[in-house]
């Protein structure tokens, strides 16, 4: 069971090496999708199942998506690869808070953007992601 973020971020590099080879992961996170955490949790197992996880990754040509483990935090089924070029288009609404950021990011096929939430704990990758994907900085 993948705990420390390194180990984390090692192991979707590894996931993304075995697709291509020749990129390079520039900055990966983990997401909780879904309404506020917050409320997520005061509904227990109910909330759950209303959640899911993931790895974004920013590569030097694309933005891939992992699906993550809810237990053992691994990266397991790729969701998405997205070209930058896409992709830039598909993040808005970015908010950064004290213990929950989030953004909304636009998955293809997918009717509406989804809210994607980040903990304080991977918030200096969300801080890199964005400018680097975007152009544009946060707002704090």
């Amino acid at each position: 069971m993948a705990i420390r973020k390194s180990t984390m971020q090692e192991q979707v590099a590894q996931a993304i090496a075995a697709i291509e080879p020749n990129d390079r992961p520039v900055v990966t996170f983990h997401t909780i999708t879904g309404p506020s955490p917050w409320i997520m949790n005061e509904l227990g197992l109910i909330g759950q199942l209303f959640v899911k996880y993931y790895f974004v990754t920013l590569t030097e040509r694309v933005v891939v998506v992992h699906r993550a483990g809810r237990l053992a935090n691994r990266p397991k089924e790729l969701v998405h690869v997205i070209p930058l070029e896409q992709a830039r288009e598909l993040v808005s609404d970015v908010r950064r808070r004290t213990l929950w950021s989030s953004l909304r990011f636009q998955f293809p096929g997918e009717p509406k953007p989804t809210r994607l939430n980040i903990a304080r704990y991977w918030r200096a990758e969300l801080d890199q992601f964005v400018p680097a994907l975007t152009g544009e900085q946060i707002a704090v």
